[in-house]
C-alpha cells in the first residue's frame, strides 16, 4: 500500500505518543530572537534551549512535526530532490533514554509492520568511526577541517546495538566527523555523534564496500538520531554532558518518496494536486521536456513555500530585506518561470489555493490566513510581470554584445543596472545568463549594491541557542531587558504593543514592536525611565510553570500567532506574582534579578514595516 504524507505523519506520532512522548506543538517559520537566521532551518531549532538544559514544560519525551525553511539550496531548487519547504518529523529526549532507547524505537518503527514494515534488508546505518573532531565544526558540518586536541572515540556503543537487533556488518559503516558527528548550535555547546539509518534503492552494490553513505547513490538517507553527549567548550575542548539528549529527524518528502519507490519527491501524491494545476495553467504535461520540467518543479516548490511563509502566523510580506526578500525572491522566481511556460493571468493564486486545501488538516493556519494569502501573492505577481517583461527585454537588447566576449562574463556594473533601473533581481541575471552560457561577475555587482543599500543575506546561517547569539551573561542580561522593555512600552504607549520580533546579541538587543507612530521624545525617556526605575529596585526575576489559559489569567503577555504548549513558563519580574513590573510566556534564558543589568539606554527608535517599529537599546 502507498505511504502517504499524512498517514506517515500520524503513524510517527502515534509510535512515539506510545512511547511515553508527548506531542508538542510545531513552531513558527520565523524564529524570535535569533541574529543571523530568518527561518527555521531544522525540527530542532525551536528545542534548543530545551537541549542546552532548560526544563520543557512538557516533559523529558517529545514528539512533533515542524515545517523548516532552507534557502541555502534555493538555486538547486528544480532538480527532482531539492525543495525549499519541508517537513520534519522528530522525537527527543530531554536528559531520559540515550543511545540504547532511540536505536531501539527507530529500529521498531522503521521496521515493524504495524509502523513503516520496512524489510531488514533494504535497511542500512552508519555511525561516527571516532575522529580528532573539527575546531570549526557546526550543524551545517563545515567542509573545513581543522585539527582539535580532542580525540573522540568511535561509537561502538551505537554500532552494538544496531547489530544486536539484526542489522548486518555490511550494513553498517563507520564514518568520520564530516559524516556522522553534529556540531554545537553555535560556536560552544551540546555536541555528538549520530547515527543515521538509509533506506536501499540500488539494484546492486557498487562493489564489495557498498554500505550506507556510498557514493554510489544506491542507499538513501532517511533518518537521523543525534546524541548529544558533549559540551563544546570555548577553549575547544569537548567535555561530556551530565545531561545527554536525543534529538532526531525524518524529513516527510523525501521518506514518502523512497517508500513510494518514486524517483523524485515531485512525482509523490504531496505534489500531485500542485503539479496538475500548474499543468493545466501551463497547457503543458509533465515528464514531456527537461527544461519546461524544471521550470514546473520551481514553480511547485516555490508557491508551496510562499504560501507556507504568508499563513504563517507571523508572517511576512515581500519585501526587499530579511524574510521578506526571500519571499520576494521566491514568488519572481516561480513568476518568472512560469513566463517561460507561457503562464499568463492569474495563476498563482489559483495554484496557492490547492497548496492551501492540500495542508490546511495539519496547518490550519493557512486557511486561518487564506485571504492574505492571496492578496499578497495577486499584487506581487501583477508587480512582477511588468518588471519582468521590461527586464527581459532589456537583457535581450544586451546580449548580443555579452556574446562577444570571449570570457563569457556578464558585468556586475550591468547585472546592477538591470536591478536598479527595471528592478529585475540579479538572481533571475545569472538564470539568463546561464542559459546563454554565461556568467555574471557577482563580487562587482555586490560592490555596486553596497554603495547602493545593504542586502539582507539568504543563507540559512549558523543557528544559535535558543535565538540568542549564546547563552553568556551579557546575552541573558539583555534577554532579560527585553522582557523590562516590553512592559515599559505598554505602560508608555499602551496596551496595543505587542512583540514582534528581537535579535538580540552581547553587544546590543533589538526589540521590533506593534505601534502605528514614531515615539516621541518624551515618550522615548518615558520608557528609559521605567526600565532604569525597574533595574533599581532590583526585583526578582521568578518562574513557574502553568497552562496557557492560567498564565492569561494571571496577566502574562505572550508572543502574538505563536503556538504554545498545553504547558508554558512564565516568567515574573516583581515583588510577588500580584505585584509585579512584567509577567511573560517565556522560554528563557533570564537573570536571577534585574540589580545586575547596568544602565538601560535607547540609541534608536525607527520604522520596522508598516505598523512595526524599532527600538535599538544597550545596557550601560
Amino acid at each position: 500500500m502507498p505511504m502517504t504524507a499524512d498517514e506517515l505523519r500520524s503513524k510517527y506520532i502515534e509510535f512515539f505518543k506510545s512511547k511515553g512522548h508527548v506531542q508538542i506543538q510545531g513552531k513558527s517559520l520565523l524564529p524570535d530572537n535569533d541574529p543571523t537566521v530568518l527561518f527555521t532551518t531544522a525540527g530542532m531549532h525551536p528545542l534548543v534551549p530545551y537541549l542546552l538544559g532548560e526544563e520543557h514544560p512538557a516533559g523529558k519525551r517529545l514528539t512533533d512535526y515542524q515545517k523548516c525553511i532552507r534557502t541555502v539550496d534555493i538555486d538547486n531548487v528544480g532538480d527532482p530532490s531539492h525543495l525549499t519547504l519541508f517537513e520534519m518529523l522528530g522525537n527527543w529526549s530531554l536528559g531520559d533514554y540515550f543511545k540504547d532507547g532511540a536505536i531501539r524505537m527507530s529500529f521498531e518503527f522503521l521496521t515493524a509492520p504495524q509502523w513503516l514494515g520496512i524489510p531488514l534488508e533494504k535497511l542500512g546505518v552508519t555511525v561516527f568511526a571516532g575522529d580528532a573532531v573539527s575546531q570549526s565544526d557546526t550543524r551545517a558540518r563545515s567542509d573545513t577541517r581543522a585539527q582539535s586536541d580532542t580525540a573522540i572515540p568511535r561509537d561502538e556503543e551505537s554500532a552494538s546495538v544496531w547489530k544486536a537487533l539484526g542489522i548486518p556488518e555490511n550494513h553498517i559503516a563507520y564514518l568520520p566527523w564530516e559524516d556522522n558527528w553534529w556540531g554545537p548550535a553555535g560556536s560552544t555547546g551540546p555536541c555528538g555523534p549520530d547515527s543515521e539509518m538509509f533506506y536501499y534503492v540500488g539494484e546492486k552494490p557498487c562493489g564489495p564496500d557498498c554500505k550506507p553513505g556510498c557514493a554510489c547513490g544506491g542507499w538513501l538517507e532517511i533518518w537521523n538520531d543525534v546524541f548529544m553527549e558533549y559540551n563544546k567548550t570555548g577553549g575547544g575542548a569537548y567535555e561530556p554532558l551530565a545531561r545527554k539528549c536525543v534529538d532526531t529527524g525524518m524529513g516527510i518528502e523525501r521518506t514518502v518518496t523512497i517508500l513510494n519507490g518514486k524517483k523524485s519527491v515531485y512525482d509523490t501524491e504531496i505534489f500531485a494536486r500542485i503539479r496538475a494545476a500548474v499543468e493545466g495553467a501551463a497547457g503543458y504535461v509533465y515528464g514531456t521536456e527537461s527544461e519546461k520540467d524544471r521550470s514546473l518543479r520551481i514553480i511547485c516548490d516555490h508557491v508551496r513555500s510562499a504560501v507556507f511563509i504568508l499563513g504563517d502566523p507571523k508572517a511576512v510580506s515581500p519585501s526587499n530585506v530579511g524574510a521578506g526578500y526571500v519571499l520576494r525572491r521566491l514568488i519572481r522566481r516561480a513568476v518568472r518561470h512560469g513566463y517561460k511556460l507561457g503562464m499568463e493571468g492569474a495563476w498563482l493564486t489559483g495554484v496557492a489555493q490547492v497548496v492551501v486545501e492540500d495542508f490546511q488538516g495539519p496547518y490550519p493556519e493557512l486557511a486561518e490566513n487564506r485571504a492574505y494569502i492571496m492578496d499578497e501573492l495577486d499584487k506581487e505577481g501583477a508587480k512582477f510581470t511588468d518588471t519582468l517583461q521590461k527586464g527581459e527585454k532589456e537583457f535581450e537588447k544586451l546580449l548580443p554584445n555579452l556574446l562577444r566576449d570571449p570570457r563569457k562574463l556578464m558585468s556586475g556594473r550591468l547585472a546592477f543596472r538591470l536591478y536598479d533601473t527595471y528592478g529585475f533581481p540579479v538572481e533571475l541575471t545569472e538564470e539568463l545568463a546561464a542559459e546563454h552560457g554565461m556568467t555574471v561577475n557577482k563580487s562587482e555587482f555586490d560592490e555596486a549594491f553596497k554603495k547602493h543599500q545593504e542586502l539582507s543575506r539568504t543563507g540559512s546561517g549558523q543557528v544559535f541557542k535558543g535565538g540568542l547569539a549564546d547563552h553568556g551573561e551579557i546575552t541573558t542580561k539583555y534577554h532579560t531587558a527585553t522582557h523590562l522593555l516590553q512592559a515599559a512600552l505598554r505602560q508608555v504607549l499602551g496596551d496595543h504593543v505587542a512583540q514582534k520580533g528581537s535579535n538580540i546579541t552581547a553587544e546590543r538587543m533589538r526589540f521590533d514592536f506593534s505601534h502605528g507612530a514614531p515615539m516621541t521624545a518624551g515618550e522615548i525617556a518615558g520608557v528609559e525611565a521605567l526600565v532604569n526605575g525597574a533595574i533599581r529596585q532590583d526585583l526578582p526575576v521568578g518562574v513557574a510553570v502553568m497552562s496557557l489559559d492560567e498564565a492569561r489569567a494571571a496577566g502574562a503577555t505572550a508572543l502574538f500567532g505563536e503556538k504554545y504548549e498545553a504547558q508554558v513558563k512564565v516568567y515574573t519580574i516583581g515583588q510577588s506574582a500580584a505585584e509585579f513590573f512584567s509577567k511573560e510566556v517565556c522560554g528563557g534564558p533570564h537573570v536571577e534579578h534585574t540589580g545586575v543589568l547596568g544602565t538601560f539606554k535607547i540609541q534608536k527608535e525607527q520604522s520596522s514595516s508598516a505598523g512595526v517599529r524599532r527600538i535599538r537599546a544597550v545596557l550601560e
